[in-house]
């Protein structure tokens, strides 16, 4: 039982922290949209993530029991111990590089959740549920702002080719089995990532063709976000997401 736990809490982690990380991404774009409504969209595409990320912590915590709470999962571990993947902690280099890091990510995140509905796991099971709707949300929102930029003027064009040249390398960091991903697999509880990777690319190759875009030639990325290695971005992140956790220890609102 304790191996299981383990192996769940783990898997816990690699589901909530995407999302706790590319939430703050997001959340730094608060005040910065190019215009008022895409702006108050991309925080609320934030709330979103910080909401499931709730749930899947929350979880994580009464596995894990002591003094383990959603706050101290999501704000003091240090950086080895964060399990999400490189591309959701990109930088906010412009808003074709937003919008292209939001794509590629909810193109991941609606069929994993799809999958997710049916685990054998009831918690995570109703989390998904809960989470589906929002995802198909924000797979729209990404996808009509890929099309606009894509097949756009010049120079939005030539920007999102750019951002998307640089990103999609990423990608495919989503789709290599770690140990846990395995092990949650085959118990009935975790996603089967080489079914979800061929719903991914094709919507990847939907998208792309509407939007004027080419699907870059480069080889992936060699990253092992998911086990615990991540930029000096991540460093940079951190600073922000646990100062008042940090400077003001066990504080309750």
């Amino acid at each position: 039982m304790e191996n299981k736990n383990k192996s769940l809490i783990d898997y816990l982690l690699i589901l909530g922290d995407n999302s706790l990380i590319l939430g703050h991404r997001l959340s730094e774009l608060c005040g910065h949209g190019p215009s008022l409504e895409t702006d108050i969209a991309l925080t609320n595409i934030s709330l979103d993530l910080f909401g499931q990320v709730r749930s899947y912590f929350q979880y994580a915590a009464e596995l894990t029991g002591g003094e383990a709470t959603e706050d101290t999962i999501a704000m003091k571990r240090v950086d080895r111990e964060y399990r999400h993947t490189w591309l959701v902690e990109q930088a906010n280099k412009d808003f074709a590089y937003v919008i292209g890091r939001q794509f590629l990510f909810d193109a991941f995140h609606l069929p994993l959740l799809e999958q997710l509905v049916n685990s054998k796991d009831e918690m995570i099971a109703a989390v998904a549920a809960k989470s589906i709707k929002e995802s198909r949300y924000h797979l729209r929102f990404s996808s009509s702002w890929m099309e606009r930029l894509g097949d756009g003027t010049q120079e939005s064009h030539q920007r999102m080719q750019t951002a998307i040249n640089d990103l999609y390398p990423f990608t495919y960091e989503f789709f290599e089995e770690t140990a846990t991903e395995k092990i949650m697999h085959e118990a009935g509880i975790g996603a089967n990532l080489k079914t979800i990777e061929t719903t991914y690319r094709q919507t990847i190759k939907d998208v792309f063709a509407k939007a004027n875009l080419e699907i870059p030639s480069a080889p992936p990325r060699k990253t092992d976000g998911k086990k615990g290695i991540h930029s000096e971005q991540l460093g940079f992140i951190l600073a922000e997401l646990q100062y008042m956790q940090r400077a003001y220890p066990n504080m309750t609102w």
